[in-house]
């Protein structure tokens, strides 16, 4: 187990950070109905929202992905900020990490200039160094580009004393491509080979467990 203090830790956003399974499914069936498409249950959401917008909507609207695109952002950003809902302890645990003199930043898959739209209305972006979303970097996580980006400014460099923290496959496969320490945050342990080849070397049932380690490391 990783026991000493990390420099920076790079936080995934969405069901890392705030709780957004159910906007992103109602965003989604909104848009599949727009083109005629079956709709989403939240296990399958779950399953399938991963990946950028950039990367994931050629894959499943074809030709029509740009058109897709322009739907799914008119629709979320119908809603996501009324609805905007913290995970129990999150903001709690980034004040206390950054007064423990830890550099915080965001890497998400979320768009951008949504992300830090987000961030504003919480109040949280007094916290993170810099809140990098999709289309941000030259590519989109899991590769490492947005994790350099993240770190822009901090004095540190991707390695083993950066922790990237997130609640997904993709997020183990960023920190790892990045070279940094994976760390998983969610309620629900991992699963017996869900990670393989990508095993977070950490984990924590919430973004609070984490910080109450790594401040008193």
């Amino acid at each position: 187990m990783t026991t000493r203090k990390p420099n920076a830790i790079i936080f995934d956003w969405d069901n890392t950070l705030v709780d957004s399974w159910v906007v992103i499914q109602d965003a989604m069936n909104a848009t599949f109905r727009d083109f005629d498409l079956p709709q989403w249950t939240l296990e399958e959401t779950q399953t399938n929202v991963a990946k950028s917008l950039r990367d994931s909507f050629p894959e499943m609207f074809g030709d029509r992905w740009e058109d897709a695109r322009e739907a799914f952002y008119g629709h979320f950003e119908g809603m996501h900020l009324d609805r905007l809902t913290p995970l129990p302890g999150a903001s709690e645990a980034i004040r206390d990490l950054q007064e423990a003199g830890i550099y915080l930043g965001v890497v998400s898959n979320k768009t951008g200039h949504l992300l830090r739209r987000e961030a504003e209305k919480l109040g949280w972006d007094k916290h993170f160094g810099q809140i990098i979303g999709a289309t941000d970097a030259v590519r989109d996580k899991p590769a490492k580009d947005p994790v350099v980006m993240a770190l822009g400014g901090s004095g540190f460099e991707t390695g083993p004393d950066v922790w990237f923290a997130g609640d997904a496959r993709i997020d183990m496969e960023c920190a790892l491509n990045a070279g940094c320490t994976p760390v998983l945050v969610r309620s629900e342990p991992p699963a017996n080979g869900e990670f393989q080849g990508v095993e977070p070397a950490l984990y924590f049932e919430a973004a609070q467990k984490l910080s109450n380690l790594a401040k008193n490391l």
